[in-house]
């Protein structure tokens, strides 16, 4: 199996840890990056010196252009490529339409869209040099079928699904393939205010009688790593929430 790198955003805990553990338990070289959460960070690293697992940790900041463009400068200097970037740090903002102001639309796209961009742009330029690389981005069934009480969060992962297909299109020709997946409503960090009756909720839209499972996202994106002909495409895994 080819030793290739991948570079996880947003990998310190939540459904970036699990992604990160998966891809590292498989034999990848794995980047957890990782901003706010050091003490998760850390103990994401002991449980991979643990397990002998190919992964280190990175403290970086999305949202800022120089923090991005230096992390991906060491992994390059350190590890001589970037095969895949996982763009999975994010953000949740509930709020009603009617209260949103614009630091709330700064704080939002910041974080869920334009460090999707600065960060793809960032590792783009290796990736090119080499002919060859993968670009998974994370967005959510929300922004497919919108969500009550979260505008700005539904727009700002269907802006990342557009930005898919057309980075898509524009980096065939180097051999660089780009999808996104858009998972359901999964029991992360990201959802921790949701109360039991809204859990019992998202469970009953569910054909499967179940909420998505972050390894299930894992294994899709395991496949992308290792597949050769998928691009453009939005793979929206939510146990049957959406069927369409």
């Amino acid at each position: 199996m080819e030793n290739k790198v991948i570079l996880i955003t947003g990998a310190s805990r939540g459904l970036g840890k699990s992604i990160a553990l998966f891809l590292a338990k498989h034999g990848y070289t794995v980047i957890a990056n990782y901003n706010n959460s050091e003490i998760e960070a850390k103990k994401l690293l002991d449980i991979s010196k643990k397990n002998n697992y190919k992964l280190e940790i990175y403290k970086a900041d999305v949202t800022k252009r120089d923090e991005i463009s230096d992390m991906v400068k060491y992994i390059i200097e350190k590890h001589k490529k970037i095969d895949v970037l996982v763009n999975n740090a994010g953000i949740a903002l509930p709020r009603r339409f009617e209260d949103i102001n614009d630091d709330d639309l700064d704080y939002i796209f910041n974080g869920n869209f334009y460090s999707v961009i600065r960060t793809s742009q960032e590792v783009i330029k290796n990736m090119k040099d080499n002919n060859n690389g993968s670009i998974i981005n994370i967005s959510s069934i929300y922004g497919i079928t919108g969500a009550n009480g979260a505008v700005l969060y539904a727009a700002s992962k269907a802006c990342i699904d557009s930005f898919t297909k057309s980075l898509a299109k524009e980096m065939g020709q180097y051999n660089i393939r780009v999808n996104s997946i858009a998972p359901g409503v999964m029991k992360t960090d990201l959802n921790n205010s949701l109360s039991e009756e809204d859990w019992k909720s998202v469970i009953s839209e569910s054909p499967l009688n179940r909420v998505t499972d972050p390894e299930d996202i894992a294994k899709c994106i395991l496949y992308l790593v290792e597949d050769r002909s998928t691009t453009g495409q939005v793979i929206s895994i939510n146990a049957g929430t959406m069927i369409i």
